[in-house]
């Protein structure tokens, strides 16, 4: 697996993301993968597996609450995005998710060609 197009920027501010945070685990079944995207509700959060690509988009309302002004910002950005390559290895028609306090976990398994077998030896 390796990552493409690690931050969408453009001329327009409503198209620019930010990069959650990824860790990616690989076992001798697959790959788990764990992306942080603090404040994104279930419904605001899209998975896109297409052709090897895999894509992580999520979207935050950082809307200022009525009768204040925003004296500092860091997170500026109300839009997460990431994109992935995906080996041949991995069976990407079988993608699990599960999303939990911000955190996204995908599970995605080593597809049948990769996964470790054993060999019987004959004995003649």
């Amino acid at each position: 697996m390796s990552e493409n197009n690690p931050v969408t920027k453009r001329d327009n501010r409503d198209d620019a993301a930010l990069l959650p945070p990824v860790d990616v685990i690989e076992d001798a079944s697959g790959i788990t993968l764990y992306a942080d995207l603090a404040g994104v509700p279930k419904d605001k959060l899209h998975l896109h597996v297409e052709g090897d690509a895999l894509t992580i988009e999520g979207e935050i309302d950082l809307e200022t609450p009525e009768g204040m002004q925003d004296s500092h910002i860091e997170v500026g950005l109300a839009r997460y995005r990431r994109v992935f390559t995906l080996s041949k290895e991995l069976d990407a028609s079988k993608v699990g998710a599960e999303f939990r306090q911000g955190v996204l976990k995908l599970s995605i398994p080593k597809a049948e060609h990769a996964q470790p077998r054993k060999v019987q030896v004959k004995v003649l």
